[in-house]
C-alpha cells in the first residue's frame, strides 16, 4: 500500500482520492484471500466488480469508483493490462429523477438552519455552489466589493465566478471576523498553517499561514495532516452540512 500511496501523491491526487483508492484496493485483495494483485488479472477484477453489483447491490457510481481504483493499481503499480471487462455485471443506475426543490421549499429549508449552516445553506441554494466547493472555499475566494464568489477547481477542474447573495454579506463578514480571530489564536500557538495545493506550497513557502488562504469554514479543532504529519486546521467536514440540511428538510416537512 505504501507504493500505491507514493504514486498517488506523485500525481498530486487529493487526500480523498487516496483514501478511496487505498480502501478499494484493500477490499479487492481481501476478496481474493490476500493474494498479491500481480498474481491476479482481468477475471479476478471482473469477479470482484460483479460481486459488488450482484451480492452487495452497490450503486453504479460506487462500482465505477472501485473500477477506477483497480485500473490505477494495475496501470500505475502492477504495470499490467487488464483488458475490456466484458464479463462484468454492471450495477444498475437509478431511474428516478434528481430532487429539485421549489423556491418555497428552499425558503422553508433555509428557515430551519442557523449559524454557519445557514450561511453554507444559502451558498448552496442561493449561489449555486456544490457541497465540496462550499466547504473548500478560501477567504481570498470571497469578493465583497464585486459581490462575487470565485469557485476554483470546480467540476471538470475549471474555475468559475458566481454571485454572492446580498443576504449573505453582513452575516458572512461577521463570520469571517470570528474565523480570523481563530486563525490568529492558532498563529500565536505556533500553528495556523493551512493545506495548499502542491505547486503553490513549493512556490510560496509561507502562504499557508496567510489569512487569505485560510478556509472560510474551518473545522472546530485542528488535526494532523495524514500526508505531511503537520497539525493544522482543515475545512469543516461536509458531513456536518449534510446532517444539518437533512434535519432541516425533515423539520420543514419537505417530502
Amino acid at each position: 500500500m505504501d507504493q500505491v500511496r507514493h504514486l498517488i501523491r506523485c500525481k498530486h491526487y487529493s487526500i480523498r482520492t487516496e483514501q478511496v483508492y487505498v480502501d478499494w484496493i484493500r477490499r479487492y485483495i481481501y476478496f481474493h484471500h490476500k493474494r498479491h494483485p500481480s498474481e491476479l488479472g482481468e477475471e479476478h477484477v471482473s469477479a470482484f466488480l460483479t460481486d459488488l453489483a450482484v451480492r452487495r447491490k452497490v450503486a453504479a457510481s460506487t462500482q465505477n469508483q472501485a473500477l477506477c481504483a483497480l485500473v490505477f493499481l494495475y496501470k500505475e503499480v502492477v504495470k499490467k493490462d487488464l483488458g475490456e471487462f466484458q464479463n462484468v455485471v454492471r450495477a444498475k443506475r437509478p431511474q428516478k429523477l434528481p430532487v429539485v426543490f421549489t423556491r418555497e421549499e428552499v425558503k422553508a429549508l433555509l428557515v430551519q438552519l442557523d449559524g454557519t449552516a445557514w450561511i453554507m445553506g444559502n451558498m448552496l441554494y442561493g449561489a449555486g455552489l456544490r457541497l465540496m466547493e462550499c466547504v473548500r472555499l478560501r477567504v481570498k475566494d470571497i469578493d465583497f466589493g464585486y459581490k462575487q464568489i470565485v469557485v476554483r477547481d470546480g467540476k471538470g477542474a475549471k474555475d468559475r465566478v458566481t454571485m454572492l447573495p446580498e443576504i449573505l454579506i453582513d452575516p458572512l463578514q461577521r463570520h469571517l471576523l470570528r474565523t480570523k480571530a481563530l486563525h490568529e489564536a492558532d498563529l500565536r500557538g505556533g500553528f495556523g498553517s493551512v493545506y495548499l495545493p502542491f505547486a503553490l506550497e513549493r512556490k510560496y513557502a509561507n502562504a499557508g499561514r496567510s489569512w487569505s488562504w485560510q478556509y472560510v469554514f474551518p473545522a472546530s479543532r485542528r488535526s494532523v495532516d495524514p500526508r505531511s504529519g503537520i497539525e493544522r486546521r482543515h475545512h469543516v467536514s461536509e458531513a456536518m452540512l449534510q446532517r444539518a440540511v437533512k434535519a432541516a428538510i425533515c423539520n420543514a416537512e419537505i417530502a
